[in-house]
Order: C-alpha cells, then structure tokens, then sequence
C-alpha cells in the first residue's frame, strides 16, 4: 500500500506540473494583448504601458513568466485578478463555498437518482426497465443550458415554486436557490449513472453464486443487497471520477445561467475579459480536483473489491 502511495503520489505530482504547464501556456498564447485591457481601453504612454508590463511581468520570456507563476502557486500566491484588483487567492475562496455547495447537491441527486433508477431497471425488466432507459437516453443527451432553460421556464417563471437567481442566505434560502441549478447540473450525470449501475447489476444478476443464493430460498432483498449490489459498486465508483470532472466543468455554464457568485462563473468572467491569473488558477484547480477525485477512487477500489487481479487480466 505504501508503494502504492507513493506511484499515486508521483504521478499526481507528473500530472499537475504537465497540466499547469499546457494551462499557462493555453493562456498566454490566446489572442489579444492583456495590457489593453489592464488599461481600461484607455490610451497611454509607451511609459505607462513598459510599466504595467513589468509589473505583471508581461515582457520576460515564457519560461521565465512560468517559473515565476508556478513558484508562487507552490506558495500560495496565486497572482493578482487584472478584473477585480484583488488576490485570486481571495476571490477564489469567496466564491468556492458557493461552488462547493452546488456541487454537494447536484451530487446528492445524481447519488439518489441514478443508483435508484438504475436499480429500478435492473430488477424491473419490460416496460419499467424500457421506460427508465428512455427517459435517461433523454437525460444523458440534455446539455446543462438547455435543462437550466427548462428548469427556469417551468418551476420559476410558471409555476413560482423556485428562485431563479442569486446564491440565497441562511441554509433555507440557500437551498431554495440551489435547487434548480443543482437539478440542471445533475440531469445528464444521474442518466449516465443509472445507466452505468443497470448495465453492473445486470452482469451480477447473471452471476453463478446469485443464482446459488436464489436457490437456498434466500430472501431476494438480501440476495440483492449482499450479492448484487455490493459487487456491483465496483464500476459505479470508478465512473465517479467522470462524473466529478463533468460537475466541475459544468458548473460554469450552470452558475452563469442562474447569477450564481461561484467559481465557475468567475472562471467565465474572466475568460471574458482576459483576466490571466484568476483563469490560470482556477484551470489548475479543477485539475487539481478532478485529479484527487481519482486518487479517492482508486484508495477506495480495493475495499470494494478485494479480490487481486491476474497478471493477464483475470481473477484469482
């Protein structure tokens, strides 16, 4: 295990120097000059603008302005926002409970709705199992702006039931706000997830050892329970990293549709208006987290199923 650690650990550590390596460099190859809009649009002197170049280090060369970019990040110091005049550090910890809270929630719902549904497929074949596969196809293939529209149109603006902007304040108000936007976020997710768990349960139902436990006369909720479920969470936990991956990514598209003050938004705004800093940070963060949402997966894996795995690929 403390091998193990430690390949984990070295690659992690291969991983973010690689991705924060091809994040600047995205960055600062995009088009446009950054010192314009630091200027306001305003015109300056060729003094004015040598200046602000070298206070934000715009002129030293690209290894340079990476080494000194990564060094700070090792530091904690994540830049200054050209938008905001503030630390990114900062801004990113004012919005993150926000973004943090969506994310629990829209996770909550894909947990709840996905394993449900695809349980419900799985052991209620014909037209419930057909029904269940329709209606997450469907799910699946919806993009998080559509279902943001839809959500918007029909529980706020029809029916009055939910917010339709803004964070909320106290716990109550902030789940009545998050409720739409954690719905629109989790939509696509609990499709591929219920998915996922019917096509697993289905491969453990067809199993010897079920069959078994079903000739005993064993009830079949225990049979389900101890046999089929539990081997089955094998898949269902390793699609969890993609399943967080596309939660980061669509959380920006979600807080913008309904004027959340999240990270995601502050990632938009910023690519907007070429805020370097403020993108650079929070592309390194998603990485960051999608990449310990992988490590949690794999540490996890082995206590699901403990069995060893054969040099060739089987089972002994």
């Amino acid at each position: 295990m403390a091998g193990r650690l430690l390949r984990r650990a070295a690659g992690i550590v291969a991983t973010l120097l690689v991705t924060s390596l091809l994040v600047f460099g995205s960055v600062q190859l995009a088009p446009g000059d950054p010192a314009s809009f630091l200027l306001g649009g305003r015109s300056a002197s060729p003094s004015a603008v040598a200046a602000i170049k070298e206070q934000y280090h715009l002129n030293d060369p690209f290894p340079v302005q990476y080494a000194k970019w990564i060094g700070g990040v090792v530091t904690g110091d994540l830049g200054r926002s050209a938008q905001f005049r503030q630390d990114v550090a900062g801004l990113i910890a004012a919005r993150l409970p926000t973004t943090l809270w969506l994310i629990g929630y829209a996770g909550l719902l894909i947990l709840v709705g996905g394993l449900a549904l695809g349980a419900l497929a799985a052991l209620r074949r014909g037209v419930v199992d057909r029904t269940v596969l329709i209606g997450t196809g469907v799910a699946t293939a919806t993009p998080s702006f559509v279902a943001a529209i839809g959500l918007i149109s029909l529980f706020s603006v029809e029916l009055g039931w939910f917010p339709a902007f803004g964070n909320g304040s106290g716990l109550g108000g902030r789940i009545s706000h998050l409720t739409l936007p954690a719905a629109a976020l989790a939509l696509t997710f609990v499709g591929l997830l219920a998915r996922v768990t019917r096509t697993s349960m289905l491969e453990e139902l067809g199993r010897e050892h079920v069959e078994v436990a079903r000739s005993r006369g064993i009830p079949g909720s225990d049979v389900v329970r101890r046999h089929v479920l539990r081997n089955a969470l094998a898949p269902i936990t390793t699609v969890t990293g993609t399943i967080v991956a596309g939660l980061l990514v669509a959380t920006s598209i979600v807080e913008t549709a309904f004027g959340l003050s999240g990270v995601g938004q502050l990632l938009v705004s910023s690519v907007t208006v070429k805020d370097f800093p403020v993108v650079q940070a929070v592309s390194l963060l998603v990485v960051l987290a999608f990449v310990g949402a992988n490590l949690v997966v794999d540490l996890v894996q082995p206590l699901i199923d403990p069995r060893p795995s054969h040099p060739k690929g089987g089972v002994r």
